[in-house]
């Protein structure tokens, strides 16, 4: 398996997108005049690990949904179609990924002045490198491990089975992610792009393990990432668990277009 797999010469995985506001001008936007500003459309999000969730608040008022910044679908998106919670197994040749466990779950919210309320039916796309960085489905990659996409339940949620990432060249341990809200017929009415990243700390306990040490240590941390610090310290995920039994992570997100 190449270590250092190609990346396509257009590559814009250091770039990004979207609008990042401030805490003072969320809380201008869910204040007295924040109805009218949902109503308009917008993404919010906020990231967490069990101790936050769809409807909660905190002490200063602002619900549990706190607007957080898109960014860069990046050159190795593919539209596989490919409907599973777990996103290790490549279809095509049926190899597990190797890794650390990761289980990811979404909580997709609705939010509205005082509160978020859960989001159906938003279907949420995940792709990530494996243990060693490398893709499936580009680069002259085959198959499609570490790709899979779900419809959140009434609850607004759906959970991914996964591996904790690997690294590549000029980027920070991450995951990519897509929201996409369905209408009733199924058609697509609104979208969502961004990255979620991970604490250093974490990642050096998992990167000494097999099968992450073959690739050597990581060249680029989050500090020296052009994606995250444009805000990814907003998506920074917050992890429960053990190299030896597995991370977990929820990751909650107000979603207010389509």
């Amino acid at each position: 398996m190449n270590l250092n797999p190609p990346h396509p010469a257009d590559d814009n995985d250091d770039e990004m997108i979207g609008t990042l506001l401030g805490r003072r001008q969320a809380l201008r936007l869910l204040g007295l005049g924040g109805a009218a500003a949902l109503a308009a459309g917008g993404v919010l999000a906020q990231r967490g690990a069990g101790g936050t969730s769809a409807g909660t608040s905190g002490v200063t008022g602002l619900p549990g949904c706190v607007v957080r910044p898109a960014m860069t679908e990046g050159p190795f998106y593919v539209d596989e179609g490919l409907r599973r919670s777990d996103i290790r197994r490549d279809t095509t040749t049926g190899q597990v990924s190797a890794g650390v466990p990761l289980t990811l779950e979404f909580v997709t919210s609705r939010v509205a002045v005082g509160g978020c309320t859960p989001r159906q039916n938003v279907l949420v796309d995940v792709w990530q490198c494996d243990a060693l960085g490398v893709y499936s489905g580009v680069a002259g990659n085959t198959g499609d491990f570490l790709r899979g996409a779900q419809v959140t339940d009434a609850r607004g949620r759906a959970t991914f089975t996964t591996v904790y990432p690997g690294w590549y060249p000029g980027r920070a341990v991450h995951i990519h992610f897509k929201l996409r809200p369905l209408d009733a017929a199924g058609r697509v009415t609104g979208e969502f792009t961004s990255q979620l990243f991970f604490p250093e700390e974490v990642t050096d306990r998992v990167h000494a393990r097999v099968p992450y040490n073959r690739k050597g240590r990581r060249t680029t941390l989050n500090a020296q990432d052009g994606i995250y610090r444009n805000g990814g310290n907003q998506l920074l995920l917050s992890l429960t668990g053990s190299p030896e039994q597995g991370y977990r992570a929820t990751f909650d997100v107000g979603l207010n277009i389509g």
